[in-house]
């Protein structure tokens, strides 16, 4: 008896795998047999919009790394929940009362999760100082007797997602995400080559960091490989790696540990700048709670500063793969969560709770939606090509939002990080994919048009060795003959 069960068993295994072999098209099986494609895995999925019908769907349902890619699903899920016109709104408020020019009282920057402020990829964000220096004054207020006091409580103060990994902390595209964000919550740090040394010259914008343990060295090479490492909150932070050499000047970029205490040491200086003191030196509620010292407050608001529109924000964000903006979402989206009784859950946390819970309502399978933030940072991230195309078409042929969403994504070998993706092949400019990498990793996502037939696809790549443009070359190839 054992041995008959051993043998079915045995056999039913081997009819598996024949059967998954049989299921892979023949350009699928010719893509795994590039060299440096032995262990790795591959999804796909393509379905036509206009019939609903599956032209691709190999390991559709796996769980797969999508790295960038999954800011698709976030920018879809705040474009359905908040709509292409919402804005996030900074108040400017004050407490106490004002007389003779004396504010008798503190100043609130008071924050709702807007990661455009000050922000570069929105020149016209950038003159917010100049406007609440200008409220302070028509208030009559020439002096403060208390201080600046951000208050960034709207999420908690988990910045990053402690799935990260450590050499994303610090870096430039692993800013943390806080209920006040200004200037992309990053800074440029600008060295000089000297004799083989390097040496820190400084940053901008000023005091962004403190200290810098500097262990760079210089060496003839063509581009950078350096590393900006250090946690959330530290006003520290550590250079490792190599610049080209004979440099008077070279940039490279990190995070600003606290980018809400930043802000308000930041407009504190600006405010003494234009002649109106501050007594006491500026603070956030974080700080104020660690030590028992924050305090509830009548507010009287000067003026408040709205962000441009989500739509315009979502379009930034897939375009040029900005992290923090769809970090920013995920949490803004949670802030619609719910707790239980004794429940706690981090912003994150409440964000994919959201996320998951409104696309199980529009029918979507999401048992294989696994996140731990928006902007698809974390390695432990994981989805199925399954659900995404599925997400697609409901935005393509459902959603209010479909045009804003749409016209996020970047063209096909003109823009974004697709501008040399299928150049000068049929899809140039029309077909519009978000891209996702990290190490050993690669996918792309969105919607694809040929002989005028639109398709949403979605494919990705983990865990191969091979070179990184022969794959690139060698996944644009595989959809060209997948989309007939």
């Amino acid at each position: 008896m054992l041995r008959c069960k051993l043998c079915f068993f045995l056999v039913a295994s081997f009819l598996l795998c024949i059967q998954g072999l049989a299921q892979a098209p023949t350009e699928i099986s010719r893509f795994l047999r590039l060299p440096g494609m032995e262990g790795s895995t591959l999804t796909c999925a393509i379905r036509d919009l206009s019939t609903g019908e599956t032209l691709c769907a190999y390991q559709e349902s796996l769980q797969i790394t999508p790295a960038s890619v999954l800011k698709l699903v976030t920018t879809a899920t705040a474009l359905e929940l908040l709509g292409s016109d919402y804005r996030f709104p900074t108040t400017l408020a004050y407490d106490g009362h004002i007389a003779d020019g004396t504010l008798h009282g503190n100043l609130y920057i008071i924050g709702s999760g807007d990661p455009t402020l000050g922000s570069s990829h929105f020149p016209q964000s950038t003159d917010f100082l100049e406007k609440w220096v200008n409220a302070i004054r028509s208030a009559g207020i020439r002096r403060v007797e208390g201080t600046v006091i951000a208050d960034e409580r709207i999420f908690d103060t988990g910045g990053v997602s402690p799935k990260w990994v450590y050499e994303d902390l610090g870096s430039y595209y692993g800013a943390g995400s806080y209920g006040i964000s200004v200037f992309d919550n990053l800074y440029r740090l600008s060295l000089r080559t000297v004799g083989g040394k390097v040496r820190v010259i400084g940053t901008s914008p000023e005091g962004a960091v403190a200290k810098f343990h500097n262990y760079l060295r210089s060496a003839p090479v063509r581009t950078d490989s350096c590393y900006i490492m250090g946690a959330p909150f530290a006003d520290e932070r550590f250079l490792y790696g190599v610049i080209p050499a004979g440099r008077e000047q070279y940039t490279i970029k990190g995070d600003i540990p606290d980018p809400p205490l930043f802000l308000a040491r930041y407009f504190s200086g600006e405010l003494e700048k234009q002649g109106i003191s501050v007594a006491r030196p500026a603070t956030t509620y974080r700080l104020l709670s660690e030590k028992g010292e924050a305090k509830a407050s009548a507010r009287t608001t000067l003026i408040t500063t709205y962000s441009p529109t989500l739509a315009r924000i979502v379009y930034q964000t897939n375009h040029k793969s900005i992290n923090l903006f769809a970090d920013a979402l995920l949490k803004t989206i949670g802030l619609r969560y719910e707790a239980r009784n004794g429940e706690y859950l981090s912003s994150f946390g409440k964000g994919f709770r959201v996320l998951k819970a409104f696309w199980q309502a529009k029918g979507l399978d999401v048992e294989g939606l696994h996140l731990y933030d928006g902007s698809g940072l974390a390695p432990t991230d994981r989805t199925t090509a399954r659900f995404i195309v599925s997400l697609l078409a409901y935005m393509a042929t459902e959603s209010p939002e479909r045009e804003s969403f749409r016209q996020s994504l970047p063209r096909a070998g003109m823009e974004g990080s697709v501008r040399n993706f299928l150049k000068n092949t049929p899809f140039e400019g029309k077909a519009r994919l978000k891209s996702g990498s990290m190490s050993r990793t690669r996918g792309y996502a969105g919607f694809v048009e040929r002989d005028g037939k639109h398709y949403a696809l979605a494919i990705f790549l983990n865990n191969y060795d091979a070179n990184v443009s022969l794959t690139t070359k060698g996944l644009g190839d595989l959809i060209d003959t997948l989309i007939p």
